[in-house]
């Protein structure tokens, strides 16, 4: 694990919001940063070298792979994890207490539709 992924383990493994997170967790051929699996929420840190014009191709077809199989992706960067990593966590479990799209509920209702 990089420096920033050890930072943010070191507040994810407290079950912050009574989430439970892995790390290191296997989803289909790839290895994911963390995942809260109840959830279905993955969290990458993307260091610099991510930004190298093949890894961002490798990691496009990874986010893909990983959202058809049900999981959402959340992308941080280790700059943004090393700056305020009590920050980083607390968006985290912000995101998942609160996803922008919760599929269990079917879609939103459309404009004049009763809810």
């Amino acid at each position: 694990m990089t420096a920033p992924e050890k930072m943010l383990w070191q507040r994810l493994r407290l079950r912050p919001g009574g989430f439970k997170f892995r790390r290191q967790h296997p989803i289909g051929p790839y290895v994911v940063d963390f995942c809260c699996l109840a959830e279905r929420l993955v969290v990458e840190i993307d260091g610099a070298a991510h930004d190298h014009p093949d890894r961002v191709k490798f990691d496009d077809r990874r986010v893909q792979f990983i959202k058809e199989n049900g999981f959402r992706v959340l992308r941080v960067t280790a700059e943004r994890v090393l700056r305020d990593v009590a920050n980083v966590a607390d968006a985290i479990v912000a995101r998942v207490a609160n996803p922008l799209h919760q599929p269990a509920a079917g879609p939103p209702p459309r404009a004049g539709e009763a809810h």
